[in-house]
């Protein structure tokens, strides 16, 4: 079933996008409200709160990324093998709702709040591939970039929604992180049950007993064309600053109020909401390559602006439209140029596959970046990294492009 453009002037943006991608939309429209509301507040409260050290947040960032290697690929198997990637994806949804409730028991315990960041990410892991792959197995070839955009549009906009539920709460309950956190995970089950109700899982025509998990990773690696975009992905993972850091170092450098840090994100998912689609088209029309590589142009940009010291408004604003320039032209892109290049049977399992080694990149980028921020200073990880991202972007445009 497809939503098209000529019914009504408000639906041009949902040309040709297949009904089940909006659902899949919806849900990670609400989810993503729920989970930027946390992620809004998380990084101050670690710093101000229990008084962590840029090196500490570093490695309790890095559980946002590489705990998902544990659960991610066993996940994604499951939901090809049994091929019941709903299934596999309300897990994830359901694992991350709970981890909100569990913020209010782990108190100012820094293991408890790993265990808690840990349960959130396995949640994560195990939904993100078989949403992924329920896109693109809804959506015609051609149109993957379109489709793609137009659910990380939506995405965002719950980003967009997030950090300003957060900032209200906030300002209604006199700064109670707990009041952010229970409705967070009300939000959170909410996502939950649009899922069951309006997502549907897209039947497969390949055998019901796809490979084992060790000849399937086989299988997937021996594509040429897919190792190659694996292998820029990391590259290009490594040297990525997390919005952690990137939103600290906003607030440190500009001195702006702890109240205020919550809808520093905001910039960021507005950029993302407005050019999510557009790009995604783009890389219909152009290649996914070129776009995927101006992305992270955007963002190396947006270091070089930040290490500059400056102070002004139009340094604050400079930052987060490139950054949210990066994300548009990365997310929803990289996954439209890695579906096609997979088969049907093995889908969420080679999205899971890109997604593990990106996963650890970001992993090691994050306590990388917090490292040489403890060391020595911010500045100095920043110019470090952007000389990493500057090699990089010329090493990925001779394998990809």
């Amino acid at each position: 079933m497809y939503i098209t453009a000529n019914r009504a002037p408000g639906r041009a943006l949902l040309r040709s996008v297949p009904a089940n991608v909006l659902a899949l939309g919806m849900v990670s429209m609400v989810t993503d409200i729920s989970a930027e509301m946390v992620t809004a507040v998380l990084p101050l409260y670690l710093v101000l709160a229990l008084g962590l050290n840029p090196l500490q947040v570093g490695v309790l960032d890095g559980l946002h990324f590489g705990v998902t290697a544990l659960v991610r690929l066993a996940g994604a198997h499951a939901s090809d093998r049994w091929r019941r990637r709903k299934l596999v994806a309300a897990g994830g949804y359901g694992i991350s709702a709970l981890a909100k409730l569990g913020l209010l028991l782990a108190g100012t315990s820094v293991g408890a709040l790993g265990a808690v960041i840990a349960a959130d990410r396995t949640g994560k892991g195990l939904r993100t591939a078989p949403r992924d792959a329920m896109i693109s197995l809804s959506t015609p070839p051609e149109q993957l970039g379109h489709a793609f955009g137009v659910h990380r549009a939506m995405d965002t906009f719950g980003a967009l929604l997030g950090p300003l539920a957060a900032f209200g709460i906030l300002a209604a309950t006199a700064g109670s992180y707990e009041a952010v956190f229970v409705t967070a995970f009300c939000v959170a089950a909410l996502g939950l049950v649009l899922l069951a109700l309006y997502v549907r899982d897209p039947r497969s025509s390949v055998p019901a007993d796809p490979p084992r998990i060790g000849t399937a990773v086989r299988a997937i690696a021996g594509g040429r064309a897919f190792r190659r975009i694996c292998a820029v992905s990391v590259l290009l993972s490594l040297v990525t600053v997390s919005d952690f850091f990137v939103y600290l170092l906003l607030q440190r450098q500009l001195v702006i109020p702890p109240r205020l840090f919550p809808l520093l994100p905001l910039a960021t998912a507005a950029v993302f909401l407005l050019l999510a689609v557009p790009l995604g088209r783009l890389a219909d029309r152009t290649g996914s390559a070129k776009v995927f590589l101006g992305g992270h142009l955007a963002l190396l940009a947006a270091y070089l602006v930040l290490a500059s010291m400056g102070t002004g408004i139009a340094v604050l604003i400079t930052v987060l439209v490139l950054h949210g320039a990066f994300y548009a032209a990365t997310d929803g892109v990289l996954m439209a140029a890695a579906g096609p290049l997979l088969s049907e049977a093995l889908r969420t399992s080679g999205m899971a596959v890109l997604q593990t080694a990106q996963a650890l990149a970001r992993l090691g980028s994050s306590v990388v970046f917090g490292a040489l921020w403890t060391a020595w200073d911010a500045r100095t990880g920043l110019l470090v990294m952007a000389g990493g991202l500057a090699l990089s972007l010329l090493t990925a445009r001779k394998v990809i492009l």
